[in-house]
């Protein structure tokens, strides 16, 4: 299956892992790039440049195929800015194929990421964003629907909605992101316009994702309205997953409680331990309404194989019935 995205990026598949805190290590990321899709490993996970090095040399070691970075210029209590200088620093002269930025602009790092040869894409929840980004430079865009997990934005834009509007609106290639995770959402993104899908929800049931298993059989048994919007009070609109954590969350939003008051509930400390322990009700674990169509927990090779056979056969069909 060959788009614009596999071959800007040297991929075999159009499929992309979105950024995820805790999450997207080496053994995950290296796991996705060798299925033929693009692993991603993302940055806020390491507290130094020395440690983020370090972890890009442990992916080459695990793969030979092009990943990519997730870097989130979102705000950070633990992350300076001296440390986000290392990330794209590093970034270049690690050659990675790919970075993906959420949050602000990476206009700082443009020039030096272009000069390196490095791919750049920035993820977008409005068309205005998107306009905005390809007169900045950036390679790619990323259009996130209201459905995503982490921070969609408070537009409220549904993917089916975004994806069109902002391919329409742009030259640059663009990735569909939200509420995908199988070969139907990949043949749906194709038929709106763009060159390939990113997931992340779906890949924590991989078996390759380094989470506890309780984690992993929840998601099972979720559904597509289990998941809420927290944080909105404050302007930091999260998508996490239902729970009684979420719902203290909710509480304390709706009394008035300062993020200060909130934060200690969704520190990305508190997750981490959780993903761990597989405790499901005590972390705002930062999932997407896709996790209504998680029902297994295949190996990544096996998940994005099936993707692009169905996603094949659906358009396959698509053409013979209005063509036939």
């Amino acid at each position: 299956m060959k788009t614009r995205i596999t071959e800007m990026l040297g991929i075999k598949y159009p499929i992309i892992c979105g950024g995820m805190l805790w999450l997207c290590k080496p053994e995950l990321c290296a796991a996705i790039s060798n299925a033929g899709g693009l692993g991603n490993l993302t940055a806020g996970n390491y507290d130094t440049g020395e440690e983020f090095r370090e972890a890009v040399r442990q992916t080459k070691a695990l793969t030979d195929k092009p990943f990519g970075v997730n870097i989130s210029l979102l705000p950070s209590f633990r992350i300076t800015e001296q440390t986000y200088d290392d990330y794209f620093r590093i970034c270049c002269e690690e050659k990675v194929a790919a970075i993906e930025v959420s949050g602000m602009f990476a206009t700082k790092y443009l020039d030096m990421v272009k000069e390196a040869g490095v791919k750049i894409f920035h993820k977008v929840g409005a068309v205005r964003h998107a306009v905005r980004i390809e007169k900045l430079g950036y390679d790619g865009v990323f259009a996130a629907g209201f459905e995503e997990g982490g921070h969609p934005l408070s537009d409220d834009v549904t993917t089916m909605v975004l994806v069109p509007r902002v391919v329409e609106s742009v030259q640059i290639p663009v990735v569909a992101v939200g509420g995908i995770a199988d070969g139907r959402g990949l043949a749906a993104a194709l038929c709106l316009g763009a060159e390939g899908v990113m997931m992340a929800s779906r890949f924590i049931n991989t078996q390759e994702c380094n989470v506890h298993q309780n984690i992993k059989d929840e998601l099972i048994k979720r559904r597509e309205n289990d998941t809420t919007l927290i944080g909105k009070s404050f302007s930091l609109q999260g998508r996490a997953l239902k729970n009684q954590l979420t719902d203290t969350v909710l509480k304390m939003e709706s009394e008035g409680k300062s993020i200060e008051e909130v934060f200690p509930l969704i520190t990305g400390q508190r997750v981490k331990q959780a993903w761990q322990s597989g405790d499901v009700e005590s972390a705002a674990f930062m999932v997407g309404q896709s996790i209504g169509l998680i029902n297994d927990v295949p190996t990544c090779k096996e998940l994005l194989d099936k993707m692009v056979s169905d996603a094949e056969s659906i358009l396959s069909k698509q053409i013979a019935r209005y063509t036939g």
